[in-house]
């Protein structure tokens, strides 16, 4: 009997990897799957007694902990900061006070900038692991996991610090385990990873090459590319779309472009109310050349009350609100504990397949759209100089820099430059679809079809190769 734990962190990874076809796959190759959950039991809805479900209790980080993981991850950015993007959460990330935690941070800072190898970082992650072996909840995971051991266990993301404590449980227990790398940017602009793991699922090739320059001693043979279920929902039939269906729900215009804005979250989408603006304005005064209406989709990540404001000025704004619901409160992270509801794979989905244009501020959504063949635009309207939060930094990062080198974008640094984007891509929608499609492939790596399959196949492979 083949039994696979998955380790869910959050309504992401919840809508990546059980909204997908993971979860039909890995029961064809798996006899049971027992699903570790950061989110609460209430959330699942299955009837297959070959999947089980485990809530784990909640882990709050004393400071000793805090302590060693921030060293390791300062220390991973201070080894990597000749890389624009680590460099910038380095400088961002910087103690400004002098409170007792930040002067801590400043230590962490002055003696990672001279011990930062991978061996020390080893060390300090051994360090930070016994701060917590024998906690609690630490010792309640290693029960659990001793009551009904699984022959391996695949953490769907690579980065929740409050997962740490049960990757310690997993690695002490002697479990195989291996975990997917997230998302486009967490190689080379996020900080250190979890801990460390037998095995690596990655989006590409171009994904694999950056885990083995952010991790020397990886060794490439536990490296696979099995591309991303992030996408898989747009062309599962469980996720129905209906042209009129979605035009009278949203109350659109049937004979007008739509431009749809994707906002970001509000801790890096601080510009987002003025591009919103920018273009409603543009559509008011005619600047638009086609007929258009705008339809604006807030992240996930928030509720959208920080566009109230714009809501009032410009009331013939369209705009789709995320139907997440919030499934715990007093979490290390509230956000984490969104989980999306079908309504809203369903709408997306018709968004993707029905708007003209997309406009976002250089996020994972412009592979979304373009796997829809539509144009985009992205948006960085503010630098160090204009007063405007410094979007412009990001043109900088590695995996953004790919996108730029591609052409498949344009990049919009100004309303004026902007609403000329917009313009030229009504005019002419698939102007860069050759390089859209050349930048999905390099970005995403293997086709969507069979997604879920690859990644149930590569688990049961890794699990007979750990016998």
């Amino acid at each position: 009997m083949k039994k696979l734990g998955i380790v869910i962190t959050d309504g992401v990874g919840y809508r990546n990897f059980i909204m997908s076809n993971f979860i039909s796959e890995a029961t064809q190759q798996f006899d049971t799957i027992i699903i570790y959950s950061g989110l609460p039991n209430s959330d699942y809805n299955f009837n297959n007694p070959a999947i089980e479900i485990r809530e784990l209790e909640v882990f709050n980080e004393k400071i000793s902990t805090w302590f060693f993981r921030k060293y390791k991850e300062v220390a991973h950015l201070q080894q990597n900061k000749s890389f624009y993007g680590m460099n910038d959460l380095l400088v961002i990330g910087a103690p400004k006070t002098f409170t007792p935690k930040a002067i801590l941070a400043r230590l962490i800072y002055f003696s990672s900038h001279f011990l930062n190898s991978n061996s020390f970082i080893k060390v300090i992650e051994k360090i930070q692991f016994l701060t917590f072996a024998n906690n609690k909840i630490t010792q309640s995971y290693i029960k659990l996991l001793k009551e009904d051991p699984p022959d391996s266990i695949f953490f769907t993301h690579q980065r929740p610090t409050y997962l740490a404590p049960f990757l310690y449980s997993v690695l002490k227990l002697k479990i195989p385990v291996s975990t997917f790398i997230f998302s486009w940017d967490n190689l080379s602009s996020k900080g250190r990873m979890l801990g460390s793991f037998n095995s690596f699922l990655v989006w590409s090739d171009l994904m694999k090459k950056e885990l083995l320059c952010f991790y020397p001693d990886t060794n490439p043979k536990n490296v696979v590319v099995v591309g991303t279920p992030q996408f898989e929902p747009y062309i599962m039939d469980s996720y129905p779309t209906d042209k009129n269906i979605f035009f009278e729900k949203f109350k659109l215009n049937t004979s007008k472009k739509i431009i749809c804005f994707s906002c970001a979250d509000s801790s890096i989408g601080q510009n987002d109310a003025l591009v919103i603006k920018s273009i409603a304005q543009a559509i008011r005064n005619n600047l638009i050349e086609f007929d258009s209406q705008l339809l604006v989709r807030t992240s996930p990540a928030d509720d959208g009350k920080r566009f109230e404001v714009v809501k009032e000025e410009f009331p013939e704004i369209v705009w789709n609100i995320p139907k997440w619901k919030l499934t715990r409160k007093n979490h290390a992270e509230n956000w984490s504990q969104r989980v999306p509801t079908i309504e809203d794979i369903i709408d997306l989905k018709s968004i993707l397949q029905f708007v003209d244009l997309n406009v976002n501020m250089c996020s994972t959504m412009s592979l979304d759209y373009m796997l829809f063949d539509k144009p985009v635009i992205n948006t960085v309207f503010g630098n160090k100089s204009n007063g405007f939060y410094d979007d412009q930094r990001f043109l900088n990062y590695t995996h953004y820099k790919t996108v730029i080198e591609s052409g498949a974008v344009t990049v919009a640094k100004n309303a004026n430059e902007l609403i000329d984007a917009i313009n030229m891509d009504l005019k002419n929608p698939i102007q860069k679809l050759k390089q859209q499609r050349e930048l999905v492939k390099l970005q995403i790596g293997k086709p969507l079809e069979g997604t879920s399959k690859r990644i149930a196949e590569v688990l049961k492979t890794n699990a007979l190769n750990n016998q």
